[in-house]
């Protein structure tokens, strides 16, 4: 008999540096892929490990490679204590994105870090993981990959926005997924924060609080990228090298940058929310929004100003763990041989089943 329940651990590490997110979820399959929450955990990155991630892109091969292999075991340690944590039961599987070192598809490479043969050999259990590789090899951006997956668990909703460490989106078109990503968010915003020692925004009361300032706007709006055609990307490099040299020249206080900022950010989102509620002749589109910066209330209020698409908050669980959940998704897809990227997405030349399986 054919199996139509999976039980699976997925993980995510996000460009924002938050830390580890771990859930724990059944999928089903009647009349199309069911998911069921059964547990979630967010570990954060000490200090030492914050710093470690966030410098790694400068390291040379040989500390990248241990630190390849060292994230494997931390990973392993993570999986593991939350399975006693939570006495989780059947494992059929565990997903792992890792996290993002270098992801330059122009040149014909990403890097996720944390080690899916050292993660297997210390869990005891098969590891699906290093799903971007084989998307940029043929050709495409290898991002974003949650697009499959709100195609087929979040249909209900005419966008999926994520906020993370990068603003990406997806929405369907001309009869097939569109998705790239829009403009760095929570990474440029915390990287400010967290020099005044806070390690967000909360709220984004201290953006609130800030004064715009009209010409570090204006140049932030006019970024060649946002002038490309989709599939597009973005990586940490493009923060460092591009973003964060326009606002340092400015000289600005902390919260003239955030308020700065998060108002570039929205109208960028909401600039591409509209042109495509224009394209498809929407009377009215609904917006689910999650990532951590869902919870910046400031940000939403001025994507709400700018948008003409209903922004939808879901509850906290899916707002945090959606990308855990999805790369999970991912797993089961590889795991059924079926596609998990999309070329309408990626601009890779095919449909594809992508991810690398570890079993000890």
């Amino acid at each position: 008999m054919t199996n139509t329940n999976w039980h699976c651990i997925g993980l995510m590490s996000g460009t924002s540096l938050d830390g580890v997110d771990l859930i724990y979820v059944k999928f089903s399959l009647d009349k199309g892929y069911k998911f069921d929450i059964l547990q979630t955990e967010s570990i954060p990155y000490s200090e030492k490990w914050k710093n470690r991630l966030q410098s790694a892109f400068t390291e040379n091969g040989e500390n990248l490679t241990s630190l390849d292999v060292e994230y494997g075991r931390y990973l392993a340690k993570c999986t593991l204590g939350f399975k006693e944590r939570f006495s989780l039961g059947k494992i059929d599987f565990v997903a792992s994105h890792g996290h993002t070192i270098f992801h330059q598809p122009e040149r014909g490479f990403t890097l996720q870090i944390g080690e899916g043969s050292v993660l297997a050999a210390e869990t005891g259990l098969k590891v699906i993981c290093n799903f971007r590789v084989q998307d940029v090899a043929l050709g495409g951006q290898g991002a974003p990959l949650v697009p499959i997956g709100d195609e087929l668990l979040f249909s209900d909703y005419d966008f999926c926005l994520n906020l993370g460490g990068f603003a990406n989106v997806s929405y369907r078109q001309d009869e097939v997924r569109k998705a790239y990503d829009i403009c760095p968010a929570n990474i440029v915003l915390n990287h400010y924060t967290r020099q005044a020692g806070f390690e967000f925004d909360d709220r984004g009361r201290m953006a609130s609080d800030g004064k715009l300032h009209k010409e570090l706007l204006e140049e932030l709006n006019d970024l060649p990228f946002y002038g490309m055609t989709h599939p597009k990307s973005l990586g940490y490099e493009f923060v460092v090298d591009t973003v964060l040299p326009i606002i340092e020249k400015y000289n600005l206080d902390l919260k003239d940058i955030l308020h700065t900022y998060s108002e570039h950010a929205a109208m960028q989102i909401s600039e591409v929310l509209n042109r495509a509620v224009l394209k498809n002749q929407w009377e009215s589109a609904s917006v689910l929004v999650t990532g951590g910066g869902a919870f910046n209330d400031f940000l939403i209020d001025r994507i709400e100003f700018y948008s003409r698409a209903k922004i939808v908050l879901p509850d906290r669980e899916i707002i945090e763990f959606k990308e855990a959940l999805i790369f999970a998704f991912l797993g089961l897809l590889k795991e059924q041989n079926e596609v998990n990227c999309l070329k309408s997405v990626t601009g890779a030349r095919k449909d594809h089943s992508s991810g690398v399986v570890y079993q000890t």
